[in-house]
């Protein structure tokens, strides 16, 4: 039975929210379905999303439904655009933002984090810009999770869950990798 994309992107925003990833204001998600993009709403609540907060946009070119749409519509859609990836989530996630001044990239120190992520390319880029659409991107190709300098991550899957871990992930990393600075000092 076919899950609405909206219940499937409701699930992990209540999810990103629950464990600490994000503020509840701090994000968007979105799932690609055929030529079609089902994303948040600019200042959607993620743990509070209901079908009213998700909007449907076209894959390319731009539709009236576009200003509704997360002001990083323009990163997902250029995601979608060159890599194999169906779902995208981004967190203003705290000890990546954290990391992203002090690094060009994090290696996870924790044994999860290294198997799974590798290397975490940090990018630059003013939020819902060109140049950060074409960066996070760029990086999602080779990457599971990206982190934006003093912005977040954007992590990519082939579903919402497989996003969502990478996001989860990736947070945990910097999380452990941020406790392992302070003992050093």
């Amino acid at each position: 039975m076919r899950v609405e994309p909206w219940r499937e992107i409701a699930k992990f925003g209540r999810k990103m929210v629950e464990q600490g990833l994000v503020g509840s204001h701090f994000g968007n998600i979105s799932v690609r379905e055929g030529e079609h993009i089902h994303i948040t709403r600019t200042g959607s609540m993620l743990d509070e999303i209901t079908e009213e907060e998700v909007v449907v946009v076209p894959l390319q070119g731009e539709s009236p439904v576009d200003s509704l749409a997360s002001t990083e519509l323009r990163v997902h859609r250029r995601v979608y655009a060159i890599t194999e990836h169906r779902a995208v989530v981004h967190g203003h996630t705290p000890y990546a933002v954290i990391l992203s001044f002090k690094y060009d990239s994090v290696k996870p120190v924790d044994a999860e984090g290294g198997y799974f992520l590798g290397e975490i390319p940090v990018v630059e880029g003013e939020s819902g810009s060109e140049e950060l659409a074409a960066n996070v991107a760029s990086a999602l190709k080779d990457h599971r999770a990206v982190i934006v300098r003093g912005h977040g991550t954007f992590a990519a899957g082939r579903d919402l869950k497989e996003a969502f871990v990478a996001l989860s992930a990736t947070e945990h990393s910097c999380r452990v990798l941020y406790g392992l600075l302070c003992l050093r000092t």
